[in-house]
């Protein structure tokens, strides 16, 4: 099997391994967040924090749910690492934001946080912050999903296929787990655009 066919088959795997019901889950989890008037803050680094600047977006513009990524201010994010520290970078900005039990932190990463291995310890502490504060919490992580798994109200987890492939096939899932929630018709609120014009189009 040439690397294309061997790549394309890891992906069709995940899609099949996907939990259909920690997504149900999800789902009540978001719609909750919305009839309680909460907020949706979703937290990734590297090529998730990109992937949460989208999901942002969707979550807003589709589901009407107030939603925001503390990565999308830079300057912001650079003085707190510059003069506090990478570690609490997201919990002091979450603490900024006054994080509360009606709030939902959506996790978007690879492997979750793990202290003891120093990766992604602002993740750790934002989600110890939001358990201590009675915030909810909604990871969708790729290997065992390490602490965002072990302390989330519901963690979809991107399976592992193979092991040389976990951040790409990680990264390239969240987009399409965040996707199906803004499309589902318990969330979705407002038409896309080219499904609209097409709606338009056979009317």
């Amino acid at each position: 099997m040439n690397f294309i066919e061997q790549y394309i088959s890891e992906a069709g795997q995940i899609l099949l391994k996907l939990d259909r019901e920690a997504i149900g889950k999800a789902v009540d989890l978001l719609a909750e967040t919305r009839s309680r008037g909460g907020r949706l803050f979703v937290l990734g680094v590297g090529g998730s924090a990109a992937n949460a600047s989208h999901a942002v977006n969707d979550f807003r513009k589709l589901v009407g749910l107030e939603a925001y990524a503390p990565t999308d201010n830079v300057s912001e994010l650079t003085a707190r690492t510059n003069d506090e520290g990478w570690a609490s970078t997201f919990e002091s900005w979450l603490r900024v934001s006054r994080l509360h039990s009606n709030d939902l932190l959506m996790v978007l990463s690879v492997g979750g946080g793990d202290l003891e291995n120093n990766i992604s310890p602002n993740l750790v502490s934002a989600l110890q912050y939001a358990k201590q504060v009675g915030a909810r919490v909604l990871g969708v992580v790729g290997r065992d999903g390490g602490f965002t798994a072990k302390v989330a109200d519901c963690c979809i987890i991107i399976g592992t296929v193979n092991s040389e492939h976990v951040t790409p096939h990680a990264e390239s899932f969240q987009g399409l787990v965040w996707h199906l929630l803004v499309s589902h018709p318990r969330l979705k609120f407002a038409q896309t655009k080219w499904e609209s014009i097409k709606l338009r189009e056979q009317s």
